[in-house]
């Protein structure tokens, strides 16, 4: 992980979780156990949070940046699952099984990434009515993204996937902090869509046409998120 400079202050994680409407809703001990055993880092750009088969020792949260989910295989091809940028939490069907992490996790841009220990998580699971409703929402809202990205993978055109790849980055159960002004470039979202940078400045541009999308350097503003949402699915 990162070097220990890079972790944040006690008195600013305290801040962190007091954003989070699963932290509200803990009794006191319960956040009092959370912040005393759990930690946030800022991380850089392609930096790795997580690899894919090791121990699911911690439960990821997002409070700023952009984290990827995705295999890379010993040739260096990889597969992109899905995007997390602030306020979302991921990581808990391993972390509930306590088996090896599926993914890895990389950061696409500079992030701020919250670890939530795998005990702690089943201490509140155990104890907290109110989170473990959370985490069962957590669980159906991810499969539905995941069944929604492997559908417009397969079967949309390039300008419906990036249109796709960016709704999904709304959802507001996964991801109620997301702003309409997305801190993302090009590349970034080709690392999420699979597609090439120039495939992307071509679908962007294409949106941006239809007025849903606003193009700046490396920032995106979603005009129009219901069309940005519908945009493709005539196609499935």
């Amino acid at each position: 992980m990162s070097d220990v400079s890079n972790v944040v202050s006690a008195k600013e994680l305290a801040g962190l979780f007091h954003a989070c409407a699963w932290f509200g809703a803990l009794d006191g001990p319960q956040q009092a156990l959370v912040l005393a055993t759990s930690r946030a880092e800022h991380v850089g750009s392609g930096a790795w949070i997580a690899r894919r088969n090791a121990p699911s020792d911690y439960w990821l949260g997002v409070h700023a940046g952009l984290l990827k989910l995705a295999i890379y295989n010993e040739s260096g091809r990889s597969c992109t699952f899905s995007g997390v940028p602030p306020g979302g939490w991921f990581g808990e069907g391993s972390v509930i099984k306590r088996e090896l992490r599926k993914y890895d996790v990389v950061a696409i841009q500079p992030s701020l990434v919250v670890f939530v220990p795998t005990a702690t998580f089943h201490a509140l699971l155990a104890a907290s009515l109110p989170f473990s409703h959370f985490v069962i929402g957590q669980l159906n809202d991810r499969m539905g993204e995941f069944i929604a990205s492997i559908q417009n993978h397969r079967l949309l055109d390039a300008v419906a996937r990036v249109a796709q790849s960016l709704a999904q980055l709304f959802n507001p159960q996964l991801y109620p902090s997301t702003d309409l002004t997305l801190a993302i470039s090009q590349e970034e979202l080709g690392y999420l869509t699979g597609l090439s940078r120039q495939r992307v400045n071509q679908a962007l541009q294409l949106l941006a046409d239809l007025d849903i999308l606003a193009l700046a350097y490396n920032q995106i503003k979603v005009r129009d998120l219901g069309r940005l949402r519908l945009y493709g699915l005539d196609q499935i």
